[in-house]
């Protein structure tokens, strides 16, 4: 138990007291006019959750649905603003006006999805479907956001650290109480491939969410993408500073080190974290003292270094989301 934990425990039950009134219809959620599958989670940082809204946008546009992906757009400059993204053919803006994960989803998704950063996620939803006919909304980070109404509701939990220690913020990493976790309609396990005993952790899940049907995914790395454009080629055996600005920083650099990067530096940087140039100059230097010969950075670190000069090469990692049991996920976010 933390000194914080009072705090967590009063913070809970204003939580859990929102979710009652939401329960009861004292509170109203809207429908959204369209299919609305929402993506989140019940902890603070990062799980995996943005590959997983790209990836279920991809899967809604095969299905031949018009996507939209409505997000918040944490740290981007003016959070008051509704933003259009991407019109489903171009990215619009950069990061900092429309925020990091929403420019990466709609660099990865040009042509899939339509991508809005909005607070206000309901009246968003109105004004785009009437934009661009909208018939199939994706809710990114929406776990918490009741006001707008879904079909299927879906939970992230990392493997690499589910629950923390047990407590809600700010004694602990849970958004709200752990029990709460049963008013998912579905769980996706991320990372399955960086833990050990994935059995127990199922288990542990298992425990605390009520009828969901649960899934175990893993992120690989599919490609790298020069950001610097030297032209250096693969970089495959070259020795890399590694640095990012994400939730979870230590799972990226886990990944890399799982998937044969020799990384002879890290840098973590705080969550949506914009670089100057003078950091660049310095993670280079920093590179150049530990005989590293190329930078490594998350896609969604790439949008955000439009602009920025580099000395050496940097790329970008992209990795990709698979699912022990794919055809049977498909067909829920289908249906």
């Amino acid at each position: 138990m933390s000194v914080l934990s009072p705090a967590g425990w009063l913070y809970g039950q204003v939580i859990n007291l929102r979710n009652s009134l939401y329960d009861r219809d004292i509170f109203t959620s809207h429908p959204l006019g369209a299919r609305t599958i929402s993506i989140g989670n019940i902890t603070a940082g990062g799980t995996g959750k943005t590959p997983l809204v790209a990836y279920t946008a991809g899967l809604l546009a095969e299905n031949g649905e018009k996507v939209c992906i409505l997000t918040r757009g944490y740290g981007r400059e003016d959070s008051s603003k509704r933003v259009l993204v991407s019109d489903l053919e171009r990215v619009l803006t950069d990061a900092r006006t429309g925020g990091d994960e929403p420019v990466e989803l709609a660099t990865r998704l040009l042509r899939n999805a339509v991508v809005v950063a909005d607070a206000d996620r309901v009246t968003a939803a109105a004004w785009a479907k009437d934009k661009f006919g909208i018939t199939a909304f994706v809710l990114d980070d929406a776990f918490q956001h009741r006001r707008a109404k879904r079909d299927l509701d879906i939970v992230c939990i990392d493997a690499m650290n589910p629950f923390g220690n047990g407590e809600v913020l700010p004694g602990g990493i849970l958004r709200e109480p752990l029990k709460n976790l049963a008013r998912a309609d579905v769980i996706v396990i991320t990372r399955c491939n960086l833990v050990h005993d994935l059995p127990a952790l199922r288990k542990q899940v298992a425990e605390c969410a009520g009828d969901a049907k649960i899934f175990e995914s893993s992120n690989t790395i599919s490609g790298l993408r020069e950001i610097s454009e030297f032209g250096e080629g693969a970089p495959t055996g070259k020795k890399a500073l590694a640095f990012c600005a994400i939730g979870n920083p230590s799972n990226f650099f886990k990944q890399l080190s799982l998937d044969g990067f020799e990384m002879v530096s890290k840098k973590p940087f705080p969550d949506h974290h914009y670089y100057s140039q003078e950091e660049i100059r310095k993670l280079e230097k920093r590179a150049r003292n530990a005989q590293a010969e190329i930078l490594l950075t998350t896609a969604k670190d790439a949008v955000k270094l439009a602009g920025l000069e580099f000395e050496m090469p940097c790329y970008a990692v992209e990795s990709e989301m698979s699912f022990a049991e794919a055809d049977a996920f498909r067909e829920l976010i289908s249906s």
